[in-house]
């Protein structure tokens, strides 16, 4: 069956059509790399400017001369080793977490259908449409005084790890990709005496390896430039993420310096991105194909 499409493969085996096929698409790809990739530029060049430069209107393109001094005093005056090793605690933390939770749970929903599983995932989703300043409040009195227990987590990298545990997007990546698993591996691992938890572990997580690197990724970088959480429950200098940190020396830094500071600071999660983007396409698309 052939695959549906804004324009017919009629038009496109024509001059007309493919001369304007490719226009389109030029001027597409285009202004999407300018909106993404020029801030990027701009804040690895200026970084490499002197202040005055910066501060020069209008502006140069490129620097007069290419100094990697910003990002040495960025990274000692701002001590940034130790906001480093903050946020990878923080962000570690909340994707093992997550994956903890989300693992499980996503699983029980697709294959093990519990009562009511199709009402808990609804109201899970609906927590999506809800904007993220509203539940700032609830959340952040549950974390100043955890239920049950009573605890108070200001200042605890556990008061990042719980909230980022309930993840209802990527609980429902997870899912979908559990729902193409076919029933017929785990009838004959429950026919070979494996339970429950023994199939998730030995059966589905084998075949889930693409949709679980998308979600810790996910996971990771979302932990990692969050900004507005941390600095409620993170108030201790002494154990802000970069995020905050960065924002506190703003005020008395140099701007070429805060610049080469953000782009230490970013470095990470790009790397990451540019390592594992086949893994999050493959990822993002196996959910959506039947298997």
């Amino acid at each position: 069956m052939s695959t549906r499409t804004l324009l017919s493969p009629w038009t496109l085996e024509r001059p007309r059509g493919k001369i304007g096929y490719w226009l389109v698409f030029t001027v597409v790809f285009a202004l999407f790399t300018l909106a993404f990739v020029v801030p990027l530029v701009w804040m690895l060049l200026g970084a490499m400017k002197t202040a005055p430069e910066l501060a020069r209107n209008p502006p140069t393109l490129l620097p007069e001369r290419f100094n990697v001094d910003s990002y040495v005093d960025a990274w000692n005056f701002m001590e940034l080793a130790g906001y480093f090793r903050n946020t990878v605690i923080v962000a570690g933390g909340a994707w093992l977490l997550q994956l903890a939770v989300i693992v499980p749970a996503a699983y029980a929903l697709s294959k093990l259908r519990p009562v009511l599983g199709k009402w808990i995932m609804g109201l899970m989703l609906a927590t999506l449409m809800l904007p993220a300043s509203a539940l700032l409040v609830p959340t952040y009195l549950t974390i100043t005084e955890v239920p049950v227990v009573g605890v108070n987590l200001i200042n605890e990298p556990a008061a990042i790890w719980l909230p980022a545990a309930a993840n209802a997007f990527n609980l429902y990546l997870l899912k979908r990709f559990f729902d193409q698993i076919p029933t017929e591996l785990l009838d004959a691992a429950r026919i070979d005496g494996a339970g429950s938890v023994t199939t998730m572990v030995r059966v589905v997580l084998p075949l889930s390896r693409p949709i679980l690197a998308v979600v810790s990724i996910f996971a990771i970088v979302a932990a990692w430039k969050d900004f507005i959480w941390p600095l409620l429950v993170l108030q201790d200098p002494g154990v802000q993420t970069l995020s905050v940190a960065l924002q506190r020396f703003e005020p008395d830094t140099p701007i070429n310096v805060m610049l080469g500071g953000l782009v230490l600071a970013s470095l990470p999660m790009v790397v990451a991105f540019l390592i594992f983007q086949r893994q999050i396409l493959a990822g993002l698309t196996a959910g959506g194909l039947k298997g």
